[in-house]
Order: structure tokens, then sequence, then C-alpha cells
């Protein structure tokens, strides 16, 4: 029998979906089914006074429902419940919904929608997150006694860093389909999701049902990158409350259009650095200030935050940090998760900061990180002591073979009009929910043989682009002994399926994968014997075995965390991770290229390399984006880049040739000693563009995107005497 882990096998959706047969939720045709829509609020903050109803129109041809119709709480079951389903009267963003149509064809709605004007008050929005009063989250991480030693210290650098938003730009916009309860009283919903306990949470507290009458299915998703974790919740609530009040399936898809003014996006950051160090470079003191605009309503800004504020102080060794956390309301559109989900914000500072110091020293980037970077034994700025898979080492080793970036002299003067630049970061990523996160969700599997002798995967992790089932398969056969073949997975279905808990913050393979592993393990001992797996399998299920596992996660012995304080573990294992990028800029028009990127990734174990390699460079492309081309702005607290033509991402053409080398140091709790990375590549990307940036130009970029007109301000700045 080969190993499937380590191998690459080929992906069990893949053919479905290379033949157009898998099935999005447009491709789901209901017969009788109607589309919803929803009337939305075109200012940033007001009051809702009435709606005024065209007379031309008739209004028996569609249904309405307002605040009022909804059966349960008109709240959005998250973190906090403090976002309506509908605005009562108060409302707090643009494009915020107040009132639902359901029609039986686009058409009709289009003229309904048309028909329908909110007549709205006015209010005056805080669009300035520096100007918030209204905090939704605090978090102070403190470790020995930073303020003391900064003041105390010949040398400190201080500086300011600001990341804008950033839109995740699924391939798939975002669309459910509600159907009203059937015969045996159950609703059931088919969306494009990432979590469908969350939604079957959100639609249990928005309808007063019970749980055995509401059911979630995922169908076929086009993406997600977080922007499909906690929406689809509200859009299923949507048409939910449309499907009990019309008695009809009721379709709701966004176009492009509304899925980009009203869906919610990476929180934009001002993170402010004063930084102690020594001669050779040493970090002394820390202090770090952390701010987030978390938008109109909570959503997951709290744990946005929580990531944000343990990553701050970087994959270094610092003994007097302090890092002061805040997430504040503004009445933007709400922000939510994308990819790294705040770690992404403060890496980018802290790596800046760390290009800071070494241009004021006139240390080799490299070298500094070097000297400061996390070891085993080391703690962390919540105090962890990292024991285990600490890959810091030889993933510095591995990126400086490779490139040779250490003897790169960085910062030397450039010249001619196209000036090549080479820039470095160095970054580490918790897998997992943080602190006592896992342990209070209890995320559970099944694993269950069939008559004729395969096992059946049951979980609720989803699969939208990233691998999940392919990685499920060579899990559950390595450790069943077993053939890819023999392994079949449920559909993630609220029905079918137990609570894995949310596919996001690099969990399913290291936390879900690892469950699976075990429980396979365990059923492979109960099947006993020698021989082709499938007839053992066959012959003990026909002498009445047990052949059904169904088992909870429980985080490895040892573990601490004070939530209260945020100290202790805060994950139970980290990846860890270098880039070097390659960058041109072109002078007369201040475009950047990125030409070369260059990656060392500690991934635990490959349980698919190809598929590792491939999520790595994907994410870093993301966050190439985020480096110097993708622009989110607001006016008035409405998205300005509302089609696909003005919120630019980029593609093949603007891809860098990608070189990823894969470390191995495996953590032994994770499935073959397997680490989560779904999130890690978006951490390291930008920082390294904007140092082979400064390496170019001579130049500190302090904010994201650098883009074209930000460089040519910078360089004018710099060269008051030059003309272009």
């Amino acid at each position: 029998m080969q190993h499937s882990v380590g191998g690459n096998l080929a992906r069990p959706d893949g053919p479905d979906k290379v033949r157009g047969r898998a099935a999005y939720v447009a491709d789901l045709h209901v017969p009788g089914a109607w589309v919803g829509g929803v009337v939305r609020a075109d200012l940033p903050r007001g009051l809702v006074r009435r709606f005024e109803f065209d007379t031309s129109f008739d209004f028996t041809r569609v249904v309405l429902a307002g605040p009022a119709d909804v059966p349960g709480a008109n709240v959005v079951a998250m973190i906090l419940e403090d976002q309506p389903l509908l605005a009562e009267r108060e409302f707090e963003h643009f494009a915020e919904p107040l009132l639902l149509v359901a029609a039986p064809d686009d058409a009709t709605l289009k003229a309904a929608l048309a028909s329908i004007r909110p007549v709205l008050e006015p209010r005056e929005p805080v669009l300035d997150p520096r100007a918030s009063e209204r905090v939704f989250k605090r978090i102070t991480i403190a470790k020995g006694d930073a303020l003391e030693q900064l003041a105390r210290a010949a040398l400190v650098l201080e500086a300011e860093y600001e990341t804008a938003s950033q839109e995740q730009m699924y391939i798939e916009p975002q669309g459910v389909l509600a159907f009203p309860p059937d015969e045996h009283g159950v609703l059931t919903v088919h969306g494009s999701l990432q979590c469908p306990y969350y939604v079957h949470k959100a639609l249990l507290r928005a309808l007063g049902l019970p749980a055995e009458r509401v059911r979630v299915i995922q169908a076929a998703t086009g993406g997600g990158f977080g922007g499909k974790e906690d929406y689809p919740s509200i859009l299923a609530s949507h048409a939910a409350v449309l499907a009990l009040k019309s008695g009809r399936p009721v379709r709701m898809i966004h176009d492009r259009h509304e899925d980009l003014l009203a869906t919610p996006k990476r929180h934009p950051s001002i993170v402010r650095h004063r930084t102690a160090v020594d001669r050779d470079g040493r970090l002394l003191a820390m202090h770090i200030d952390v701010l987030f605009d978390g938008g109109a309503y909570t959503t997951l800004s709290p744990v946005v935050l929580s990531r944000g504020c343990i990553h701050a102080a970087g994959p270094y060794k610092c003994e007097h940090v302090l890092i002061e956390g805040r997430a504040v309301a503004t009445n933007h559109v709400p922000y939510g998760a994308f990819r790294g989900f705040g770690a992404p914000q403060t890496c980018f500072a802290i790596e800046r900061q760390m290009d800071a110091i070494a241009a004021k020293l006139r240390i080799h980037p490299l070298e500094l990180r070097r000297r400061n970077m996390l070891r085993a034994g080391d703690t962390t700025a919540t105090g962890q002591v990292l024991r285990t898979s600490v890959g810091a080492e030889p993933v510095m080793e591995r990126i400086a073979a490779r490139t040779h970036f250490d003897a790169h002299d960085w910062r030397a003067p450039r010249t001619g009009r196209v000036r090549r630049g080479r820039g470095f970061s160095f970054f580490f990523h918790g897998a997992g929910f943080t602190g006592a996160g896992e342990e209070m969700l209890k995320a559970r599997i099944a694993v269950e043989l069939t008559r004729d002798g395969r096992a059946l995967v049951r979980s609720a992790s989803t699969e939208f682009g990233q691998g999940t089932l392919t990685m499920f398969k060579a899990i559950a056969a390595d450790a069943l002994g077993a053939e890819p073949q023999d392994i079949e997975l449920a559909p993630a279905d609220t029905f079918e399926a137990p609570n894995s808990g949310p596919t996001v913050a690099s969990r399913t393979c290291m936390i879900v994968g690892g469950l699976l592993a075990r429980s396979c393990r365990e059923l492979a001992q109960r099947i006993g014997g020698e021989g082709e797996f499938r007839a053992r399998a066959r012959a003990f299920v026909e002498r009445g075995g047990e052949g059904r596992i169904e088992a909870t996660y429980h985080s490895p012995a040892g573990l601490q965390w004070d939530d209260a304080h945020y100290r202790g573990d805060a994950y139970p294992a980290y990846g860890w991770a270098a880039d070097v990028a390659e960058v041109e800029v072109d002078l007369d028009t201040f475009e950047v290229r990125v030409v070369k990127l260059t990656s060392a990734v500690d991934c635990g174990k490959a349980i698919q390399p190809q598929m590792v390699v491939g999520q790595f460079e994907g994410g870093t492309l993301q966050a190439v984006g985020f480096a110097h081309l993708e622009v989110v702005t607001n006016r008035n607290g409405r998205v300005q880049q509302d089609r696909m033509a003005t919120c630019i991402i980029p593609t093949t053409l603007d891809a860098p040739q990608f070189e990823t080398e894969l470390v191995e140091v495996p953590f032994e709790h994770g499935p073959f000693g397997a680490k989560g990375i779904g999130e890690m590549p978006m951490d390291g990307g930008a920082p390294a563009v904007l140092s082979a940036i400064e390496d170019a130009l001579g130049i500190h970029v302090q904010r994201v995107p650098a883009t074209a007109e930000h460089l040519l301000e910078l360089w004018l700045a710099a060269h008051p005497q030059e003309r272009l």
C-alpha cells in the first residue's frame, strides 16, 4: 500500500468542478423558487422614518418582510448580538438592510426594489476610528515592564504604520437558497458558506425554532477567504424569513456590485510602535498600540483583534512587551474575517519596524531577525514557552541558503530609471483557535464503516477550494491502513455531520484532521487482522462489530491560558515562514512589479505537498495585492470600489515567479505531525514587498497599499530638488 500522506492525491471534488457538474447555489434549480432582494440604506447613519411605495407598481405581485416579520429575535447571532437582521429605527452603516422583498422572477424583483424608497433622517456618522468613543474590545498583553525599560533606554525608535481594508473577492458571490418547512416541519437552507453550524445557530435565533427543525447544507462553494464565515448567517436568515412568509423556496444571490457594497472586508488598522534596542540590535522593550476599525457592529472584531495583538510582537524574543489593542465602532460597513484576520495588519507593522531598526543601526535585516528570533525554550509576548515544533532556525537557514539574501547589500544606492530591490520578512502564525477556544468548542467528527467495507467520514469542515476533502481522504486512508478509494466523505450538512467547528483559523488540518487521525487509528485497531482493508472492514461489520466512532477534541495536556489577562499558551503550535521578495520600480510611473517571491515554510508535515505549496503561493499572491495593488476606500461610509473594474486584485499577469520550500518540523499532536498554514501566507508578503521597495528607492514606506501615487509622494518628499 502506498502512503497517501506526503503524496499528491487527485482531488475528489476536482472532476465535478472541471466538468461543470458541481452544484453551486446558482445551479440548484428548484421549480417554483422565488428570488429575494434587500432594500438598503443609502446613508451611513440615521433614522428610518418611513417607506414610500410607487403606486404604479402592483405590490400584490411580491412579498415584503420587515423587522416585525422576523419570527424569533431580530438579531444576527454572532459573538455579540448587537447587529439587527433588519434595522427597525436606527441604522448604522451604508447598505444596512431595512426591508426584504421576494418576487417570482428577477425582473419583478428589480422593478419592486426600484419602486420602494426609504425616507431616512441623516445623523452625523463617525468615520475616523481615532475619533470613535465606542469600543468593541480591548486587549492588553503585558510581559515584564516595557514602559520603564523604554524610559531608561538610550535608543528608542517610534513609528506609526497603517493598513487599509481589503476585499476577499471570492470567485463566487454570496448566495443561499432557503426552503420553507417540509412535511416534517424542517426548514432547510443551502448556502455558499464556510461554517454550517454558524449559520444553523443564527437561524435558530432568528426563526425561534428548535435545532431539529433547521437544516443547513453547504453547496459547492467558490472561495471564501473568511468572507463566508459570518455573512452567510445574515443572508440565510433573510432568505429564511422570506421563505416562511411566502411559503415558497427563496433564492438570494448577490450580484458582484451588491456583494462589494454590503459585505465585510479586512479591518483597517493603525499600529504604533515604540521599540528600545541596544547597539547590537537586541530588542530590549516594545510598546505596541493597535487600533482596528471594526465598522458598525461587533461581528468578528474581538477575535480579529485578539489574533492581531498576539502576533503584534512578531516571532521575536523580548523580555519587556506591552501591547494595547482596541477595536472600535465606526459607521463603515462592518469589517470581518479575511485570511490571517488581524495578524497581517500587525505583522506588517512589526516587520516594517524591524527594517527601520536595521536601517538605523546599519545591521543587515536578516541578521537582525536572526539575532532576535524566538527559539525553543524562549517565551512569546503572552509568556508561552515554546517547547515543541519550533521551526524558526531551520526556516531561517533554508531561506538564507536558497536566496543568499544575507549577502545582499540591502539599501545600497540604486541607479537607473527602473530600480530593482530585494526585501525580507520573517513571521509565525498560531494554528487553531486562541487560548481555550478549542476546548470550549469541543469539535466533533464521526467515522463509520459502511456495509461494503468503506469508511465514511462525517465532518462539518467545509471544502471551498483549499483542499479539505483531499486532506481528509489522505489522513483517513493512512490512519486506517486503507486506500483513498476506500474513504467516503459525507456532505457538510448539519443533519449528516457533527459540529466540527468552523473552517477558519488554520484549524481544519491540525485540529479536525488530528481528531480524524486518532479516530481512524482506533477504528483500525477494532477491525484488526491483515490484508486488504475493505475485506477486513466488511467482515467486521458482518460479525456485528461496532463500526462507528464519534470523537470529541481535547487540547493537549499541559496547555494553560488566562483569557482575562491574555497570558499563557495562546496556541498549541505555530507555523513559521520567511519570504524574500524581488521587485522592480519604474521611476517614470512608480509602478511596482514583483518579479520573484521565495518562501521557506514550516508546516510540520505536508499532508499533500502540492496543495500546501499551492495554498502558500495563492495566499502570498493575495498578500502581494495587499502590499501595493488593492485599493479599498470609503467616501461618506460608502465603498468606492464597487465594481470588479475598480476593485483590483492581482491576476496571473501580476503573479511573480514563486519558489516555495517546505520545512517539516513535526508537531506531535497534529495528524502525522502537521500544523495549519492556511492563514500564514498573508502575513509575510506585504512587508517583504515593501522591504524590497525600500531597497530599490531608499524610502521607508509605512502604509499599504503602497500605490504608485503614494510612492511618488514619498519620493518627491525625499528628493525635493529632483524633477521627474
